[in-house]
């Protein structure tokens, strides 16, 4: 019984119909979600594998959280212009007998706490980047319907890309500390004079530049041969050519994020929704995220990289219209 189980489950099922070139997704939206469909168990086993590079991170921004839930109250509020209901973390600030507040404001204590979290998310996300390219390189071949071992694979694109993942997730690791100085730093010399609210834009719009240029930098660095440099260039350039595209690619993996978020600020039940949070990014977070990265990227290389260079098969996954099928009379004298 079980060993006809484990067969229908890597080898199908008997006297089901061969898969045709009809079958296959005539576009990418499509070969998406076929391909996530296919590989969606293989997501959660290479998320559930890969899981303990991102343990300080969560383990960070836990922490962080507990300092905010410690040094406040939790209270529902009302908006007196909306009338809707929220939750907020209400700090109170501590006053002496000389009326000296000894406590500092809201604001003050958060942009230290958020400063602080930055700080210690430096090594933690500094960790992370070898094995980010080789979950770019397995997921890149899962997401145009190739075949790719979830260790093996995994290991050897660690192995072959390790340096300048590293040096992408250092970047990535340092900036947004280096970017939030520079913000507030800017934001403070704004008051005696405007001008400095330039250099404070250029600050924000940098930072949303890196972060659009990140959907490509792993995947890129997976699939060709560049140097560091040519690989943090082409990745901006191409992040700017498709802005819109990786802009929604962005917004779409920060969705579960998101709502959690408005689940914590706008109900009660904020426990539950960073619980459920943490179990998605557990068991499927990272690796969907890559996955949906890599089938973006997959057709942004064919159109810009890829149709350029001679001998490079394009559209891998898709149907081909230009295809016909042939029998063995058709086949050509020349072909042995």
């Amino acid at each position: 019984m079980f060993s006809r189980l484990m067969n229908s489950y890597y080898y199908g099922k008997s006297g089901k119909g061969d898969y045709r070139k009809d079958d296959l997704p005539r576009n990418r939206w499509q070969l998406f979600w076929e391909m996530l469909r296919i590989r969606f168990t293989a997501l959660c086993r290479l998320n559930l594998t890969v899981m303990l590079a991102w343990i300080p991170t969560i383990v960070v921004l836990v922490m962080t959280l507990n300092v905010v839930i410690s040094v406040s109250r939790i209270e529902t509020q009302v908006d007196p212009a909306t009338g809707v209901s929220y939750t907020a973390f209400v700090y109170d600030e501590q006053v002496d007998e000389n009326g000296v507040v000894t406590a500092p404001a809201h604001s003050e204590a958060a942009e230290g706490l958020f400063q602080t979290t930055l700080l210690l998310l430096i090594p933690c996300i500094l960790i992370t980047g070898p094995v980010q390219a080789g979950m770019a390189y397995v997921t890149r071949n899962w997401a145009r319907d190739e075949h790719a071992f979830p260790w093996s694979d995994f290991k050897d694109a660690v192995k072959g890309n390790w340096k300048q993942a590293l040096g992408v997730s250092a970047i990535t690791a340092v900036l947004p500390f280096v970017l939030f100085t520079c913000y507030r730093f800017y934001g403070a010399m704004a008051g005696q004079s405007m001008l400095y609210m330039v250099p404070q834009m250029l600050t924000v719009a940098l930072g949303i530049v890196w972060v659009l240029g990140l959907v490509f930098m792993y995947p890129m660095m997976v699939s060709y041969r560049v140097t560091f440099r040519q690989l943090i260039k082409n990745s901006l350039m191409l992040a700017v050519a498709r802005l819109p595209m990786t802009v929604g690619v962005r917004l779409v993996t920060l969705l579960p994020m998101a709502i959690a978020l408005v689940v914590m600020l706008f109900t009660t039940a904020w426990v539950y929704a960073m619980m459920a949070l943490i179990l998605y990014y557990v068991i499927l977070g990272f690796a969907l995220v890559r996955f949906i990265h890599a089938s973006f990227t997959n057709g942004v290389f064919d159109r810009y990289i890829n149709s350029r260079m001679e001998g490079v098969e394009i559209n891998r996954g898709l149907a081909k219209e230009e295809e016909e099928d042939f029998t063995e009379e058709d086949e050509p004298d020349d072909v042995k």
